[in-house]
């Protein structure tokens, strides 16, 4: 296996830290970042971990003209004991590499980038907040920085992590939001990009999310592009329904990303022997289903926000509420046995957590 020499870089001035008790989401950023560099011909080279810097970059880099960029989401959750743990990060690189794929970047070697960041946390570990609800937000992104003007996979590349003390995603928390249903825009195609996490997905939702806003709605429940009618993502996570006793989510069709919440929920509801199916579901289907009275709960499940009730749909000018536009039974236990799964509150059969030792002993050595 490749040796890794990771050289650590400490910041000669500490950043003033936001309090724990009012984090906004993403808004702030922790003293130091880990970059590695890709080269065509040489491969992945040079990882380091620097202070929180901005980036120089020339003008004709591929990334502004062509987009070629990924990014993942994760979190690390400080314990009652003071530990810090990673939920499932080995399946937010699998991920970053099956985009990396679709969008003809190098695949990253995955053990490194998790020693990195195990690494990058232990250095900025006093920036992990330990208010109620907040973690220590992880992004790790790739950008094209060959500068060349023809449409071709860049030669070059930079792959970075920053981290974010953050607090909730939503402010409604994990109270109930609403949701238009979309029908003018799509947010992908099967065969485009939308089982990639990429930027050009989330730049091309804006409008829709900007039109749902003034209308007073938090997100946009997406429709498939092909018959705009089957539901397939709600804003930037996927959705699930609670119908007559039964939890149903839209099956993985190439234009839906494949959620590591959404995953772990199935895993969850299939371990408590509650009946969930993934399949095609129309809105109509939705719609009946509200007007028979068998509309349950919806739910929509990511990284950020863990668990968001949907307590109401706006769909062909009619407002369509769900369980009293309260948050279910059924969403309530699945957002407080991840959250306490993350936190270490609670058992965790699956071995999802991954526990960030202080001292990183592994095949990378620190320079400073």
């Amino acid at each position: 296996m490749t040796e890794y020499k990771i050289e650590i870089n400490l910041s000669s001035s500490r950043k003033q830290k936001p309090s724990f008790d009012s984090l906004e989401f993403g808004k702030n950023f922790t003293d130091h970042m880990f970059i590695v560099d890709y080269t065509r011909g040489i491969g992945w080279h040079d990882p380091r971990i620097v202070p929180y810097q901005p980036l120089t970059l020339d003008p004709a880099c591929m990334v502004f003209h062509y987009g070629q960029t990924v990014f993942e989401g994760l979190k690390a959750y400080l314990t009652q004991e003071e530990e810090v743990l990673l939920f499932r990060p080995e399946k937010n690189m699998e991920r970053l590499n099956r985009s990396n794929d679709r969008l003809c970047i190098p695949q990253i070697d995955e053990d490194l980038a998790l020693s990195a960041l195990k690494q990058l946390i232990n250095v900025d570990r006093e920036w992990i907040p330990n208010a109620p609800g907040t973690s220590l937000y992880i992004r790790p992104f790739v950008i094209a920085t060959e500068p060349y003007l023809g449409v071709a996979p860049s030669g070059r590349y930079k792959f970075i992590i920053i981290l974010s003390p953050v607090g909730a995603y939503y402010k409604e928390g994990i109270n109930p939001v609403k949701i238009a249903v979309e029908r003018q825009y799509v947010r992908a195609a099967i065969g485009g990009t939308g089982n990639a996490k990429t930027a050009g997905n989330y730049a091309g939702s804006l409008k829709a999310q900007e039109v749902a806003e003034k209308a007073g709605y938090s997100q946009v429940l997406w429709l498939d592009s092909k018959e705009n009618h089957y539901i397939e993502e709600v804003g930037s996570m996927n959705i699930f329904f609670k119908i007559n006793g039964e939890v149903v989510t839209p099956a993985l069709n190439g234009s839906i990303l494949e959620g590591v919440t959404r995953d772990s929920i199935i895993q969850l509801l299939k371990h408590w022997n509650v009946p969930v199916t993934e399949r095609k579901i129309s809105i109509d289907e939705i719609y009946q289903a509200q007007k028979d009275g068998i509309l349950e709960e919806v739910f929509g499940t990511g990284t950020a926000a863990v668990i968001s009730p949907v307590g109401e749909f706006f769909w062909q000018n009619e407002k369509l509420v769900v369980n009293g536009g309260k948050t279910g039974e059924l969403s309530k236990k699945l957002y407080d046995t991840l959250t306490g799964i993350q936190l270490g509150t609670v058992p965790d059969p699956f071995g999802w957590t991954v526990k960030v030792e202080q001292q990183e002993g592994s095949k990378y050595t620190h320079n400073r």
